[in-house]
């Protein structure tokens, strides 16, 4: 249990304690081997199968458990906690099936959204290009109408799920000479097939055991059926929806790595012992578990605010926003806090504050960078408060 966050509500109850049985019994244990082994978690993956993650906030027409963005949060919270990576496996999985259920035809909704919810089809989304990150508007990706058929040709970066997954929100160009560029964006549900082509894996520097791929497209046939929501121009709008989930979850991450940090900072300083008493007695400890404490608090209550936001249909990229910049830099702050109070042990791979100083500043990064979300807030707040 971390030393700061709510207590679940009955509603919330059962499916947060069969996570954290689980994480417990099956995740803890393994973990730090293959995180460092940067091993898949095929086992695991199963697991989260049974635990219904994979349609965890689709809703219970498509079979999914229909939770809450607030439930949703605690939940990566906590999975963030043990091993943040397994975040990833289902995060950009259920951003696809979001896609798919909030602007797919009735068609699209019943072909892939039960397959989805059981993980019998898995994926993610494919947005990012090597020249094209934060400004979406930028892809190169082009997809030509065809007849029957989309032919897609260009490459995009950084996909989580791109070895083990089969299908993707593909985000394309279908009118490249559109003014404004994202009014000639549309959505596609690509399965793998001829034309789509895995080129690598990446290696990364931490958030191990995850697929992060580049992918390449050459004359890639998409049935015309797949476009999302029936419609060309209207990608770029279907992308930054789900977004808004996507930093809920990557903010939610940034609290499971706050807290965690905080958590093996208070039981090492009180077994840790300098000039004859534990450095959790010594003032200069003692101030920097209380501003990782605070961090902590401060940036689960922006998670919660921005998730009840969403929630309630809110537009909320403003308070997801907050919320992911907040969080991600409390995470990023509290692991290199944990490092110094472990000192050197905190640099040896045998601790866990290594590994939370390594994934931390994905999250500052993903979902749109921390600067990009300071800028999404100020013009929201002008927006808001016209004078």
């Amino acid at each position: 249990m971390t030393p700061c966050g709510d207590d679940a509500s009955a509603d919330d109850a059962p499916i947060l304690d069969a996570i954290a049985k689980w994480l417990a019994r099956d995740v803890e244990p393994h973990a730090m081997r293959m995180e460092h082994a940067d091993e898949y978690p095929h086992q695991m993956v199963e697991q989260m199968k049974a635990l219904g993650l994979f349609g965890a906030t689709v809703s219970t027409e498509w079979g999914g458990l229909g939770l809450s963005a607030s439930t949703y949060a605690k939940i990566v919270t906590m999975i963030s906690e043990s091993w943040m990576s397994l975040t990833g496996v289902f995060n950009s999985h259920l951003m696809l099936a979001k896609c798919i259920e909030k602007f797919g035809t009735v068609d699209q909704k019943k072909k892939y959204l039960p397959k989805l919810v059981t993980g019998e089809l898995r994926g993610g989304t494919a947005l990012t290009e090597p020249d094209a990150g934060t400004d979406l508007q930028g892809i190169r990706t082009k997809a030509e109408k065809r007849g029957e058929h989309y032919i897609v040709n260009g490459s995009k970066i950084w996909i989580t799920n791109g070895l083990e997954g089969t299908i993707f929100a593909l985000l394309v160009k279908t009118n490249t000479a559109a003014d404004p560029p994202r009014k000639g964006m549309s959505m596609l549900i690509a399965e793998k097939g001829p034309g789509f082509t895995v080129s690598r894996k990446l290696e990364k520097l931490g958030y191990h055991g995850i697929d992060s791929t580049e992918l390449i497209f050459e004359d890639y046939k998409v049935p015309a059926a797949n476009l999302i929501g029936a419609e060309e121009g209207k990608g770029f709008y279907h992308a930054v929806g789900g977004l808004e989930l996507g930093r809920i979850n990557v903010a939610a991450r940034g609290v499971g790595i706050a807290n965690r940090a905080l958590t093996e900072s208070i039981k090492y300083s009180q077994q840790r012992k300098t000039f004859g008493k534990p450095i959790a007695q010594h003032q200069a400890i003692q101030l920097k578990l209380a501003e990782m404490a605070t961090k902590c608090e401060a940036a689960r209550l922006l998670v919660e605010s921005a998730a009840k936001a969403y929630d309630a249909g809110q537009r909320c990229d403003m308070e997801a926003g907050m919320a992911k910049y907040y969080a991600t830099e409390a995470a990023v702050d509290n692991s290199l806090e944990a490092m110094r109070i472990h000192g050197g042990y905190g640099y040896s791979k045998e601790f866990v504050v290594e590994r939370l100083y390594r994934d931390a500043p994905l999250l500052v990064i993903g979902e749109g960078t921390n600067e990009m979300q300071r800028i999404i807030i100020a013009r929201q707040l002008v927006e808001r408060n016209p004078i």
